[in-house]
């Protein structure tokens, strides 16, 4: 007699809630994967704004991990991520535009960790995680549109080139000199350039140091 192949053992989705229980970051990027676009899908055919539609959506991925720890697998993970994000849509329908509560503070902030007790603190500590991606991925195009505004600015047009070649296509130094009539030196200059000015403009926003623990040493 056959068996069903998914009655034997748990189910790709019970393992991925397992491994994201243990820690497992690679398990946490592939439920955003498989989930982001379709939660991003139903929140963006419910409101129009689309930044705030993907605010939704992170904070949906941060209330599954704070409720992991109560989630036994009884209902389908998608439903159950769906009613999340329901709930947080309506919330933000209520709120009507306010930002979202769970931020990391700045340093002048005396507000206290975002955390939890318990079996939760793993949930926590890649629900810092992810806000901590969110806020570093704002802090850089922030900083790159800012610089982008100044070389506009002054007319720097081919050291705009040559950044857009190397960041959006992927291009190498060399490539880039030999199709701007370049040399790679110049090249090489110019993204030196671009990175110090970013890193500069970065610090200079006070970010909490647990966003860009890199920079906070310098």
């Amino acid at each position: 007699m056959n068996v069903p192949a998914d009655s034997d053992g748990p189910s790709a989705d019970e393992l991925l809630v397992a491994q994201i229980r243990d820690g497992d970051s690679a398990a946490w990027q592939s439920l955003i994967d498989r989930y982001e676009g379709r939660l991003l899908a139903y929140t963006r055919s419910r409101i129009r704004d689309s930044a705030a539609a993907e605010d939704i959506v992170q904070e949906a991925f941060v209330g599954f991990l704070i409720s992991l720890p109560n989630y036994d697998g009884g209902r389908p993970l998608e439903s159950y991520l769906f009613s999340i994000c329901a709930y947080k849509l309506t919330d933000h329908l209520r709120r009507e535009g306010r930002r979202p509560s769970l931020q990391l503070h700045g340093r002048s902030s005396s507000a206290g960790d975002f955390d939890l007790k318990g079996s939760a603190r793993v949930a926590s500590s890649i629900a810092r995680s992810v806000e901590r991606k969110r806020i570093e991925e704002q802090a850089i195009r922030d900083a790159m549109h800012e610089q982008i505004d100044r070389w506009k600015q002054s007319d720097n047009w081919i050291k705009l080139q040559a950044i857009e070649l190397m960041i959006v296509r992927g291009w190498g130094n060399k490539h880039v000199a030999e199709t701007l009539g370049l040399t790679e030196q110049q090249v090489a200059n110019y993204k030196s350039d671009f990175q110090i000015r970013l890193k500069s403009i970065i610090k200079r926003a006070e970010l909490d140091e647990s966003v860009f623990p890199e920079l906070a040493g310098e």
